[in-house]
């Protein structure tokens, strides 16, 4: 059983992909191809924004913004600790000092009443200047953005969304990529829009900052190549990759569907077991991870280990919260006790649009035999 099946849905788009591939082959611009044009129109169609910048990866899509607003060491840029690495390396990537902001319990996605705190001890301290603020829409639910707004709004902070499991969530009519100031989102394979290798997006509808995105992602340049006005990156999309995203992004919100029925079959057959995901009433995840906790870590091990013996995969995200990892360990943390408790006690199970009745059903039945 695969944790998320890449060749099943390869079979569904296979010769358009291979035909793709080709005739880059046959044109042979690579790099910036008229596909990553192509595929940036067709981006910016889907999430409702002015400007899409395709680039090398999701950690650049969000260096990149950073970068744009000029941030340096004394500013502060919070962030949830429960995430990928990313999400904070981005800040310190580009010159910045990350603030670690507890979750929520249940969504496990920022606390905005935490934030606020954060913030305000910030201030209170005087030795950060607040800049900022990174959002990640985790296993795939949109963040508590109107919330999260109101606050970047209070205290002047601008608001990025990590959309890099979020892309293709919803809240109410508006996708994922269209919150905040700037959101940036990964095309790494396991996502649920993902490439054959490393990519990624940023999306904004602010002009100003879209022209100084689209400098640094090319190094800094000006009118042209040798116009460099500014220090950049070299964080550019490759052809093929815009090819076989534009290929899959033709079937996503197919799979989309068919990723929340999978979803919507596990909370049937678990919910009285675990405690399940929930999703509020206006919103509609992409389902990048289907996440239940244990009661605590001596259960979530026993529930891996006995899964594995079945040849289930289990997957843990994150098994340490960013501000343990050995990378932050010199800066400051104030209470974070939820999201180190969600590192303990979280598990993700298989989750992908062609999991099949039969699969969902031996993987829910093995599940509760362990708690039962």
């Amino acid at each position: 059983m695969q944790f998320i099946d890449l060749h099943k849905q390869y079979e569904q788009i296979s010769d358009n992909i291979e035909n793709g591939i080709r005739r880059i082959l046959e044109h042979k611009a690579f790099i910036g191809g008229p596909e990553v044009t192509q595929l940036e129109k067709m981006l910016s169609e889907y999430v409702g924004v002015k400007h899409t910048i395709c680039c090398a990866s999701g950690t650049d899509a969000l260096t990149i913004p950073l970068m744009a607003y000029g941030i340096e060491r004394n500013d502060a840029v919070f962030v949830p600790s429960f995430t990928f690495f990313a999400s904070a390396e981005s800040i310190s990537l580009a010159g910045g000092t990350p603030v670690f902001v507890d979750s929520d319990i249940k969504s496990f996605n920022m606390d905005p009443n935490d934030l606020e705190n954060k913030i305000k001890a910030v201030i209170d301290s005087g030795e950060l200047t607040p800049r900022g603020i990174i959002a990640v829409d985790l296993f795939g639910m949109p963040a508590e953005w109107d919330e999260l707004k109101r606050i970047a709004d209070k205290y002047g902070l601008f608001l990025i969304e990590d959309a890099a499991q979020g892309f293709g969530g919803m809240i109410d009519d508006k996708k994922a990529g269209a919150f905040g100031d700037v959101a940036g989102t990964s095309f790494f394979p396991a996502k649920p829009l993902g490439c054959y290798g490393d990519g990624g997006a940023i999306f904004t509808d602010n002009d100003e900052l879209a022209d100084k995105i689209r400098s640094i992602h090319i190094h800094g340049q000006g009118v042209d190549k040798y116009d460099n006005v500014r220090i950049g990156l070299n964080s550019r999309l490759d052809s093929i990759q815009a090819a076989v995203l534009i290929e899959k992004l033709s079937i996503f919100d197919d799979e989309l569907i068919k990723r929340n029925a999978v979803a919507k079959k596990y909370t049937e057959k678990l919910s009285e077991f675990f405690e399940v995901p929930v999703i509020p009433e206006n919103y509609m995840s992409s389902w990048a991870q289907y996440t239940l906790k244990a009661k605590n870590i001596e259960e979530r091990d026993l529930i891996v280990s006995k899964m594995k013996d079945k040849g289930i995969p289990i997957m843990i995200y994150y098994p340490i919260p960013v501000h343990k990892s050995g990378a932050f360990e010199t800066i400051h943390s104030w209470d974070l006790r939820r999201c180190e408790q969600l590192s303990d006690t979280v598990f993700s199970v298989p989750m992908h649009p062609y999991l099949e009745a039969k699969d969902i059903e031996m993987i829910c039945d093995e599940l509760i035999k362990i708690v039962r």
